[in-house]
């Protein structure tokens, strides 16, 4: 029987720590993860981005690309923030050019992951986002390959 996927759960008690806990996974990170990140409206998604831009070395404002689709930002390596809040399924990330061999240049943060489907790259770090408004976040982080459990490390 295979072993379950490794799993982190963090509470990240203000916007600060958020973003902290993604600049940790920004300065671990390596050229091709992914970072899928789920959760409901105001679950601190993009402030988690932000933290990752902030940890690859991106210089200037990082927002969410709701009307957009991505945003790609210079650092120590491309950052790709993708958000599939717009999109029906993964038909439409693929339509849109969303997924495609660039990536693997960079780092790609997708917001709304859960959208994309069977699009979803296999290989990935899954941060399930809770909690909105002042109230604390919590994460919970689960690696689906050996190469992205690397990253529970960073964040422990």
């Amino acid at each position: 029987m295979p072993a379950a996927p490794p799993e982190l759960h963090l509470l990240a008690p203000h916007a600060a720590a958020t973003r902290a806990f993604g600049e940790r996974l920004g300065i671990a990170a390596a050229a091709g993860d992914v970072i899928a990140l789920i959760g409901p409206l105001g679950a601190g998604k993009t402030e988690f981005a932000r933290g990752v831009a902030r940890g690859l070395g991106v210089v200037g404002l990082v927002s969410s690309p709701t009307f957009i689709l991505i945003a790609e930002h210079e650092g120590r390596l491309p950052l790709f923030h993708v958000d599939c809040y717009r999109l029906a399924g993964a038909e439409d990330a693929v339509g849109a050019g969303l997924l495609d061999e660039r990536r693997a240049e960079g780092v790609t943060v997708v917001e709304w992951a859960e959208r994309l489907g069977t699009a979803l790259p296999a290989g990935r770090l899954e941060i399930r986002l809770d909690g909105s408004g002042d109230d604390p976040r919590t994460l919970a982080c689960r690696a689906t390959d050996a190469r992205h459990a690397r990253l529970l490390e960073a964040l422990a």
